[in-house]
């Protein structure tokens, strides 16, 4: 499987531009997982659900399925917080993830910046930057995109040569 990341500092628009690359690789035939990571506490599920007293009573993990999917809920009960590898081991076999997040970790990532945010762009300071979508011409070295140009970016993609597995 192919690795891609979508970084940048919060309400620059890597959730918009996440969901706009999986929509088009996935218009273009190809098999898509995604892995977004979450600073604060994520609960998709909510008090007073089955599987909520399921997971309160202690389950490790609870699958919740029906006729249109199913999502596994797995509690940490004081254990790490598991690593991107441990994770991308989890999903079942694509042609790409786009990992949300992890922004420390080395895996290709594509950075996503805007004039008006207050803070500085990761890629002076991170070599697995490897282009950088914008709403400006950023001084970046490697390929630049317009935030608008996801059928440039998936072209980039889709021209990286990667390992056979992440």
């Amino acid at each position: 499987m192919n690795v891609i990341g979508i970084v940048g500092w919060k309400n620059c628009g890597k959730t918009t531009l996440a969901g706009a690359l999986i929509r088009e690789l996935c218009h273009r035939g190809l098999t898509v997982n995604s892995i977004k990571h979450a600073h604060h506490g994520v609960d998709v599920d909510q008090p007073g659900t089955d599987s909520y007293h399921h997971r309160e009573a202690g389950a490790r993990e609870v699958i919740l399925a029906g006729g249109q999917r199913f999502a596994i809920m797995h509690e940490l009960r004081g254990a790490g917080e598991p690593t991107l590898d441990e994770l991308l081991g989890r999903l079942g076999p694509c042609d790409w993830v786009v990992v949300e997040g992890f922004k420390s970790h080395g895996y290709p990532k594509i950075e996503v910046h805007r004039r008006a945010c207050p803070h500085a762009p990761l890629y002076p300071n991170d070599a697995s930057i490897i282009a950088v979508a914008a709403d400006y011409a950023p001084d970046f070295a490697g390929p630049r995109f317009d935030l608008n140009n996801v059928c440039g970016l998936a072209d980039f993609m889709l021209n990286l040569e990667q390992p056979g597995t992440a």
